[in-house]
């Protein structure tokens, strides 16, 4: 009330400060440029910051989880790490870009 006018609250609620990783980052940016309603929703609600944790921890875990099978699948182990690393080293860089193509398909442009 200022005068005899209501004007209304316009500020979003306050989230408290957290620090946002890699995968957050791009969810926040794929979300505000390709999905503006929900991002205006997550933002007006003050559930913004708290999607954006939740989407970063489930992707590290998951990218974990994804790598973990793949290696075990295609023969990576300790042994070859010992006997051969350039070769461990291709394999398991195949790996986790494989992993984390899935992880970005499934969690930050979805």
């Amino acid at each position: 009330m200022q005068g005899d006018y209501n004007l209304p609250n316009l500020l979003p609620p306050q989230e408290p400060e957290v620090h946002l990783g890699r995968y957050a980052l791009m969810r926040r940016k794929f979300l505000k440029q390709h999905r503006r309603v929900t991002y205006t929703n997550l933002l007006t609600s003050g559930k913004l910051n708290r999607h954006l944790m939740e989407t970063e921890q489930t992707a590290h875990a998951r990218m974990e989880q994804i790598t973990a099978q793949m290696a075990q699948e295609a023969g990576v182990t300790e042994e070859l790490k010992a006997s051969d690393q350039m070769k461990w080293l291709g394999l398991m860089n195949n790996i986790r870009q494989a992993a984390e193509e899935t992880v970005l398909n499934e969690l930050i442009y979805n």
